[in-house]
């Protein structure tokens, strides 16, 4: 049975909302979990090593290509052994934590994990995309259009160009409501947000590996 990958991201730790609505779908996921913390364990930025790696005979890299593509080797085939992914992903600055950024340069690779050529070889699979946020991005909220994180992660994620999964993306909003008194009037509306986050997430994890509706 092929494993669920989930990718964390947040460096908050257990007080991170994004890991606790992921833990909502751990929660009810039934098989195995193979989960990388960037933000306990990140993997280094793409260097020139790395990029150059790709295109050179193995045979003729330097240690330092031989140690890039190693490492890009080893995420690879971490990311296309899963069948299904959890990506824990909140928002800073208007867009991802550098550290999931830095998973996703190394593991775009032209030709083994996405192809000009023809759909990704993880075409298809499921993928849950969960960020947080402290504010709300939203049609009509004051922030409307400055969400940079989903759209991008929508794309590189799910376009049948790149790598092609079956994205469902769930953002709780307003979790400073809680603790800024200039949001106190919001606070309602964010825990419907938490709960409608915490019911998806469940609800996604009993789904995931289904048939989908064509």
């Amino acid at each position: 049975m092929s494993y669920l990958l989930h990718i964390d991201s947040s460096a908050r730790g257990e007080a991170s909302v994004s890991r606790q609505v992921a833990q909502s779908f751990r929660d009810q996921w039934q098989g195995p979990v193979v989960h990388r913390d960037l933000a306990a364990a990140p993997v280094p930025h793409l260097t020139a090593a790395g990029v150059t790696a790709r295109d050179i005979d193995p045979a003729r890299h330097t240690p330092e290509q031989a140690k890039a593509q190693a490492l890009q080797d080893e995420l690879i085939e971490e990311f296309l052994g899963a069948g299904a992914y959890l990506f824990t992903v909140p928002m800073y600055n208007l867009s991802m934590p550098s550290a999931f950024k830095a998973w996703l340069d190394q593991i775009l690779v032209t030709d083994r994990t996405f192809t000009h050529a023809g759909p990704s070889p993880a075409a298809g699979r499921p993928a849950l995309l969960i960020s947080a946020r402290g504010g709300s991005y939203g049609p009509g909220a004051p922030r409307e259009g400055f969400d940079y994180l989903v759209p991008t992660l929508e794309a590189v994620l799910g376009h049948e160009d790149l790598l092609g999964l079956d994205v469902t993306t769930v953002t709780p909003e307003l979790t400073m409501a809680p603790h800024a008194p200039a949001l106190a009037a919001l606070l309602p509306l964010h825990e419907a947000s938490m709960t409608s986050a915490h019911t998806h997430a469940r609800t996604l994890a009993t789904t995931f590996g289904a048939p989908r509706a064509a």
